[in-house]
């Protein structure tokens, strides 16, 4: 089977994720979507828990998308699911720098075992963070456009609890 890891915080997962998540799945038999714990952040809109669920939600009817958590780094949790690669989203020459060196290093630590893809989201999505959509949110202006209405949904909730 070929099997890819999409790490990430997905905190939370927009629409620019999803499309991430969408071409991967075209491209291989299963995606393990990793909402991994970014220990430099702090704060989060959503727990780990509630980030799972949402987006076990969003992909219920997707067999090819399995989504787990871990606080393990991305390389030790791809070598534990039989991932030979991993997914990155680029979405501008900032993001490149960056990922060039951290798939280096992960293939490094990896003896070899662990490749990066990066992918591009559809141009629509191109500038979308998670930090973005939260400011946008914060603002109490419409993201509706930036995740899917499900999303909107619990963050809503989450907000009038």
């Amino acid at each position: 089977m070929n099997k890819v890891l999409y790490p990430g915080s997905f905190d939370p997962i927009t629409k620019g994720h999803m499309n991430i998540v969408d071409i991967a799945s075209s491209m291989f038999d299963e995606v393990v979507v990793a909402v991994l714990i970014n220990p430099s952040k702090k704060t989060h809109f959503f727990t780990e828990e509630e980030r799972v669920e949402l987006i076990k939600e969003l992909y219920k009817d997707n067999s090819k998308v399995k989504v787990i958590t871990s606080t393990k780094s991305s390389v030790d949790v791809a070598l534990e699911n039989n991932c030979s690669a991993m997914i990155r989203g680029i979405r501008g020459v900032t993001d490149l720098d960056y990922e060039i060196s951290l798939a280096q290093v992960n293939k490094d630590i990896s003896d070899n075992k662990v490749n990066t893809i990066c992918l591009f989201a559809d141009s629509k999505y191109q500038f979308l963070s998670s930090s973005l959509v939260k400011e946008v949110f914060k603002l109490d202006k419409d993201i509706r456009k930036y995740v899917d209405d499900k999303v909107y949904v619990a963050m809503k909730k989450k907000v009038l609890k």
